[in-house]
């Protein structure tokens, strides 16, 4: 048989069959790379995120007698910490590392435990920090004491130490309270480049710590002074608490998200190796890293975005698999008459087949490789699945094709006249589809039940809407000829002929109408859940911004601001209500115990919140304290005394579990501005759309600081992965559409030879131009439109049925989504799109049949 011939007679639908092939290719291919591509940078984005103290790998261990006096020591451990470093992990290490050696918990001499200055040696001190005052510290000498001789390290302090500590240059410090040693103060330094990720290892060393110990009404400041590597031949370990480390500086940008099991097996791998290669006479080495943490939860937002992208990807790749067997079945029943003759005249079935399948293969193996080819224009890595894609679709249109051509030409010279009269289904059929029906709801009782299993994507998940989907459509399929069968006696009872026509034709489809069924319906389902999901999103972002500021603008300052400087940011232009705050920290009755407290007027805040999704609660008056708000850690207390700039009795006048913008958990209370006597502000909730700077700067505070909803807002959708989810569902639903759009036209060309017999016939008993496009349209609509509902539904109700496994709390600030809310638009606009279409292939299809010669048609037939 001469397929080229074919091939050409019927090029109008080789070229949609090529074109259909070369779009789904190109998105199969082109889609997962942009997906990776994200995952990569979401991954990068949360390692620099991470401090490089937790994404680091850190080689501690505590000397205790075996000290190290030399750097050449520390870089002889290094190498060998570095030979130990699994494969995995080696292109992710920086070849430069830093060492360091610090003591800690070492009290200055009769300060009460509140005064430490611990020593540190970094390997890399000396160019990361530079001396504003005295000089770099020298060789350790001896200091007598005592009438004994102790050692005297020369050391440079941090310029925030001069004032917190307060140390100064020519300082003399005795440190420990038994076995001392002496610290003098030559020089104060700053860091070169505060921000930089290396002193995130040596906050310690940048910056004076200061907290307060349980029971203490004093703080506890804690500073590391640094030493030079002369100090080392002198520092023990023996009679003071010494850690010798070795860090590895892991480059954020290196690592992929496909490698993110394996590495986190390899740190764990590699954890457990270094305390057993490392093992010598001092204390065990062992590592100290959060990057399998940081990793995992990098995972868990991983997980949701994969899930949903998975169940996306998944119908748009079934959507076009449909379409393209839609067009694969146009084109074989083009060729059905050649096809039928050949096999009259002899042809095997394999001939006959093996021809079919191979005008289909001339049709798409270009295209899907030409569609592959184009995809690598695309930026980001290849994934298996940018493959596995491309070489499925033309598959399955030569494997349909071949299969449909084998069914239909088994034997020779076949009729049939499916319009006749509906075939009914055998008891099997209706068997098997129950059971699939049963299957799908039992599968999305139990997912909702058991939630999903932890370590990737969990095939129960991938089946179950799959289920759900071909049990939406063989239901619809099932039933949607009985409200027709109705609408048809109706129509009967009348005297107009073109409903009681068209319906019938409707309601007597043809068996190949479950094919546009299970194409339309998974394409509207995947649609609508891709719009619910992602105004779920967006609701709760918008929600999550807005708890996180607490207000349009807050605006806070470490010190409090005078009168005058409110009254400055009162004036800025923009700013429509100014509610001031106080916050601090109180002592809870007499003991050590303490909370966070924050003096606002709530109906001042409530005010502000007008028209927002959050609001704050109002405080109950009476009783005979102060009534306060309290969160639930501080719940039963009733009437209790607090300690903030005085003594005061305050009274429980409610619980709440978190308060917008300040307090999420812990120990928290809410009182009445007016309690805030000094007055003291530090903190200002703005309404307004004034310019952030001139805000800041009416402070006259340069180190306020401002943060506003709409900042907060931009910062959870500027996430890669959160960016990269509402994109994918927009192109997947436009995409969806359109091939929800092509699967009507290529359905209203598959019936147009049945449909112009038919319309020729009833034309020579007077049919009318008008009276053949209202046929058209009745018998092309109701499917649609049934279809159309019946996938809304699904749509709808996807969310729901997969309950705990679409958990979007990773691209919502951390705030689970609480419900998924249709935006009605595009429903709406999908389903006018696929009812104007088929109105107007109906309207089309009439025009073209009325330029035909009507002998012609009655003579020839089908083949016309």
């Amino acid at each position: 048989m001469r397929i080229l011939v074919l091939a050409r007679v019927r090029l109008g639908v080789v070229a949609v069959l090529s074109l259909l092939t070369l779009s789904a290719c190109l998105l199969m291919a082109g889609l997962p790379r942009v997906l990776q591509a994200s995952y990569d940078d979401a991954l990068h984005g949360a390692l620099w995120k991470a401090s490089a103290s937790q994404v680091d790998l850190t080689v501690q261990t505590e000397s205790r007698g075996a000290d190290l006096h030399d750097p050449g020591e520390f870089a002889a451990k290094d190498a060998r910490i570095r030979s130990l470093l699994p494969s995995r992990l080696r292109p992710l290490v920086s070849a430069t590392g830093q060492m360091s050696a610090k003591t800690y918990d070492t009290p200055v001499y009769q300060s009460n435990g509140l005064t430490y200055i611990n020593l540190g040696w970094l390997s890399d001190g000396d160019r990361r920090v530079e001396w504003i005052d005295g000089r770099a510290p020298g060789k350790p000498g001896v200091l007598r004491w005592n009438g004994s001789e102790i050692p005297l390290f020369e050391v440079g302090i941090v310029d925030e130490a001069r004032t917190t500590m307060p140390l100064q240059v020519g300082d003399v410090r005795i440190l420990g309270e038994s076995d001392q040693m002496a610290v003098k103060i030559v020089g104060v330094f700053r860091a070169k480049d505060p921000g930089a990720r290396y002193w995130s290892h040596d906050a310690d060393v940048l910056h004076v710590t200061q907290v307060q110990p349980p029971g203490k009404q004093e703080l506890e400041r804690r500073t590391t002074a640094l030493i030079p590597a002369s100090g080392l031949a002198v520092l023990s370990g023996a009679t003071r608490h010494l850690v010798y480390s070795w860090t590895l500086p892991v480059d954020p940008a290196a690592p992929a998200s496909l490698d993110v099991p394996e590495l986190r097996a390899a740190v764990e791998d590699y954890g457990r190796l270094i305390p057993v290669q490392m093992a010598g006479n001092g204390s065990p080495y062992e590592l100290a890293t959060d990057l399998p943490g940081v990793l995992a939860g990098f995972g868990t937002a991983l997980g949701a975005a994969q899930t949903v992208m998975f169940l996306v990807l998944g119908g748009l790749l079934a959507v076009a698999l449909g379409v393209l067997v839609l067009a694969v079945q146009l084109l074989t029943e083009r060729i059905d008459h050649p096809l039928a003759l050949a096999r009259a005249r002899g042809g095997s079935l394999r001939q006959v087949a093996g021809a079919g399948a191979a005008l289909v293969a001339i049709a798409v193996a270009p295209a899907a490789l030409a569609g592959w080819a184009l995809a690598f224009l695309v930026p980001g890595p290849v994934p298996w699945l940018a493959h596995a894609g491309p070489a499925l679709v033309p598959l399955t249109a030569v494997g349909y094709a071949a299969a449909r051509l084998a069914v239909t030409h088994r034997t020779p010279l076949h009729e049939r006249r499916d319009d006749v009269a509906a075939a009914r289904p055998s008891a099997r059929r209706i068997t098997l589809e129950v059971l699939v029906v049963g299957l799908a709801l039992a599968g999305a009782y139990l997912l909702r039940t058991r939630g999903l299993t932890t370590g990737g994507l969990d095939p129960f998940l991938l089946l179950v809407p799959v289920a759900l989907t071909v049990a939406a459509a063989l239901i619809t399929i099932r039933c949607y000829p009985l409200p027709l069968k109705l609408l048809v006696r109706l129509a009967a009872r009348g005297r107009l002929a073109v409903p009681f026509l068209g319906l019938t034709r409707a309601a007597r489809a043809r068996s190949a109408s479950a094919l546009p069924v299970l194409i339309l319906l998974p394409a509207l389902a995947v649609s609508v859940f891709g719009t619910v999901v992602s105004g779920g999103l967006s609701t709760t972002q918008r929600l999550a911004s807005w708890q996180s500021v607490g207000a349009p603008i807050k605006l806070t300052s470490p010190v409090e601001l005078p009168p005058e400087a409110i009254e400055r940011v009162r004036k800025v232009p923009g700013v429509r209500l100014l509610v001031p705050a106080q916050t601090a920290s109180a002592q809870l009755g007499y003991s050590g115990d303490r909370a966070q407290i924050i003096a606002v007027d709530l109906a001042q805040w409530r005010r502000l919140l007008d028209g927002a999704p959050i609001s704050v609660p109002a405080v109950a008056s009476g009783g005979s304290g102060i009534p306060v708000l309290v969160s639930h850690e501080l719940r039963g207390r009733g009437t209790f005394d607090i300690g903030w700039y005085e003594r005061m009795k305050v009274t429980t006048a409610g619980e709440i579990a978190a308060l917008p913008g300040f307090y999420t958990r812990g120990k928290f209370i809410v009182l009445p501005f007016e309690t805030n006597k000094r007055p003291g502000v530090n903190t200002l909730l703005i309404k307004g759309d004034a310019d952030p700077a001139a805000l800041l700067a009416a402070t006259g505070q340069p180190a306020a600081q401002l943060t506003s909803q709409e900042r907060a807002l931009d910062a959870i959708k500027d996430d890669p992965l959160t960016g990269t989810v509402q994109d994918v569902l927009l192109i997947s639903t436009v995409a969806l559409a359109v091939y929800a759009l092509i699967a009507v036209a290529v359905t209203l060309v598959i019936g147009a030879a049945d449909r112009a017999r038919a319309l020729s016939f009833l034309r020579t008993l007077g049919l009318s131009d008008r009276q053949a496009r209202g046929l058209t349209v009745l018998e092309i609509l109701p499917l649609i439109l049934i279809t159309s509902l019946a996938g809304l539904a699904l749509g709808l109700g996807l969310p729901a049925a997969l309950g705990p496994a679409i958990d979007m709390s990773a691209y919502t600030g951390d705030l689970t989504v609480g419900g998924y809310s249709a935006d009605p638009v595009m429903p709406a606009v999908l389903a006018a799109g696929l009812a104007a279409v088929a109105v107007l292939g109906a309207y089309a299809h009439t025009a073209i049949s009325r330029r035909r010669n009507l002998g012609a048609v009655l003579r020839v037939g089908d083949l016309a």
